[in-house]
């Protein structure tokens, strides 16, 4: 990266970065499976988890390496997502819907961990609630650790807790109405999975704005034009073909593996569009956990 303090800088990333995520790779899943629940979105919870490690690299040397790696980058993480909440504005939404006393009788869910429809369900507390219904019933964390996490005190965790799992008790896992896509997007992307299929790769960088960008996680943060982003879906690495879908309820293009047991999804590719031209790939073909972390994958 010519600039290492800029995620979005040009080029490959440099080496001492590469190195540091793969000395954490085995703590990425569970990392951006909180991201997701935080957010709502598989998709939307690796890019902050992407932003998270980025800021946690720059920070290592303030890390005191004789205590544990993982509550350091969750609370890393953590406070991306409440950044990334906020600028969302769900947080004033979300308070503003949940007001309520806080003198509600707690309710324990069936069972110490959540299961995976509850785990969704958590999208509809307020951050804090949210945050600590995670931290506690999904990933264990100890009171006093998810107080240090969520920068509050072991009352007000138990209170947030309360609060959450009572209103947890009282939902059912409907699926969220998702806005439906626009035909003129879902025309782009139609093309762009059917020139990526053809490896005309020509006809893909004509749907593409002269400065879009592109992203590949571990990998390439930069222009397009300036990326050996096509040259490396040549190489035969895996058998693959394109097919548009949605992740989550976000239309997307979804990479499907073609083995033995026929085509599969195997990952995702995020197209940014403004107008009729792409502005922006984010390519997650190296973060194999997000599809397993996704409420919902479909082909079309």
């Amino acid at each position: 990266m010519n600039n290492p303090f800029d995620l979005d800088s040009t080029g490959l990333f440099e080496a001492r970065y590469v190195a540091f995520l793969e000395t954490i790779v085995h703590l990425r899943p569970r990392l951006h499976r909180y991201c997701a629940r935080m957010t709502g979105s598989a998709l939307d919870g690796e890019d902050v988890m992407q932003e998270a490690l980025f800021e946690a690299y720059r920070k290592l040397d303030t890390f005191d390496d004789s205590r544990p790696l993982s509550p350091w980058l969750f609370r890393i993480v953590h406070n991306r997502c409440i950044d990334f909440l906020r600028r969302r504005e769900v947080r004033q939404e979300a308070e503003a819907a949940a007001a309520a006393p806080d003198s509600v009788m707690p309710v324990d869910l069936p069972g110490r961990e959540v299961d995976r429809a509850v785990e969704r369900l958590v999208v509809n507390l307020p951050p804090k609630e949210r945050a600590c219904v995670l931290l506690k019933d999904v990933f264990d964390y100890s009171l006093d650790e998810i107080a240090d996490l969520v920068d509050s005190t072991v009352g007000g965790v138990k209170a947030a807790l309360s609060r959450g799992r009572a209103k947890l008790a009282t939902l059912t896992d409907a699926p969220r109405a998702e806005p439906a896509a626009n035909a003129e997007l879902v025309e782009l992307l139609r093309l762009y999975v059917e020139r990526f299929n053809r490896r005309d790769w020509d006809g893909v960088r004509e749907l593409a704005s002269a400065d879009a960008r592109l992203r590949v996680a571990d990998c390439f943060a930069g222009r397009l034009a300036d990326s050996p982003y096509f040259v490396e879906y040549e190489r035969p690495i895996i058998p693959w073909r394109m097919a548009l879908g949605e992740v989550d309820g976000e239309t997307a293009v979804i990479i499907m593996r073609d083995d033995a047991d026929g085509l599969t999804p195997f990952s995702v590719i995020r197209l940014g569009v403004a107008g009729d031209r792409v502005v922006r790939i984010v390519d997650y073909i190296k973060c194999p956990w997000l599809l397993e972390a996704a409420a919902s994958v479909a082909v079309a």
